[in-house]
């Protein structure tokens, strides 16, 4: 029997790559290059099904030229804002994710960049690194105390849930708004708010997981910056959209944010260069998920819904 060819655009785990070409014909480039919107189109005449990542795009005008013998795009990741999905289905191409499997190495992440950026870590590592340290004061690097402290999580999805339970383990008291509440058993103790500013109000640090839509497209600007409360301390683990860069440039150097983690920026790869002034600003180059475990099991997920399509089943995560 003949296997469905597909199209693994980047470099997935040894682990993945190996599974994934004992079932299927393979077309992989270990150049590891995101797929541009003409390699998309040609390519979709190539195979049955695609494994990409959020590095490539699936707009309209992309979709509208793929081949009819594309059925599947199979994502290796849990967000899809990178592909038109009314799109993909008036296509009648099927897409799925892969929830479920980040959550916890997403969550460590945010955990390291809100630890790193609440006690100075940047400021610390270049000293250090570049042999400063050379005095002591009961004034040097003196930061914010996570342990006690209030936290705000927008978006209680997997990965909001996660960085709680991990939160819980500093003793913080854990706010969070969300688009429904949570069952009881769920919120674990976790107060829930409706409004949005008064979940702000209470956030001496805040932390995003909140899918990129829309709706939530610089949802924390200028105005939602200064509901926060003096020296808050903000981590974005989520879509770098979701956060008004130059609002958030002007609220850390007036004072009013005292600190921020980020993993994700507005333009990708690259960031933002202005946040590399700022030593009170962490950040990482969006590697969240970036654990040989969770790798492993995004990609076999990925490989789990291929497997279902062409058995003829609904893949477990089909949107």
């Amino acid at each position: 029997m003949t296997k469905p060819v597909i199209w693994i655009t980047r470099s997935l785990s040894a682990a993945t790559l190996n599974r994934a070409r004992r079932d299927y014909e393979v077309i992989w480039d270990p150049a590891d290059a995101p797929g541009s919107a003409e390699d998309i189109i040609a390519m979709s005449a190539k195979v049955d099904g695609i494994i990409p990542c959020h590095s490539e795009h699936f707009s309209a005008d992309v979709v509208a030229r793929l081949d009819p013998r594309l059925r599947i795009v199979a994502n290796h990741s849990v967000g899809v804002d990178h592909c038109d999905l009314p799109a993909l289905r008036a296509k009648g191409i099927t897409v799925t994710n892969t929830p479920g499997v980040l959550s916890d190495a997403t969550a460590e992440l945010a955990m390291m960049l809100m630890l790193g950026a609440a006690r100075h870590a940047v400021a610390g590592d270049r000293i250090m690194r570049s042999g400063a340290w050379d005095f002591w004061s009961p004034a040097f690097l003196v930061g914010k105390q996570v342990t006690g402290a209030r936290l705000g999580i927008i978006g209680m999805g997997g990965v909001g849930r996660a960085f709680a339970r991990k939160a819980r383990g500093f003793d913080m008291e854990i706010h969070y708004h969300n688009r429904s509440r949570l069952s009881e058993a769920d919120e674990a103790g976790a107060t829930y708010h409706e409004n949005l500013d008064d979940l702000l109000a209470v956030s001496d640090f805040l932390s995003l997981h909140c899918p990129a839509t829309p709706e939530t497209t610089g949802l924390m600007n200028a105005d939602r910056l200064a509901k926060l409360p003096q020296g808050c301390v903000i981590v974005n683990t989520a879509r770098g959209n979701l956060i008004d860069e130059a609002a958030l440039l002007q609220a850390v150097e007036s004072g009013h944010v005292g600190a921020a983690g980020l993993d994700c920026f507005v333009t990708e790869p690259g960031g933002n260069p202005a946040f590399a002034q700022h030593e009170n600003i962490m950040m990482m180059p969006h590697v969240g998920s970036a654990t040989v475990k969770t790798r492993d099991a995004m990609g076999f997920k990925a490989l789990d819904n291929l497997d279902a399509f062409f058995r003829g089943d609904t893949p477990p995560d089909k949107l």
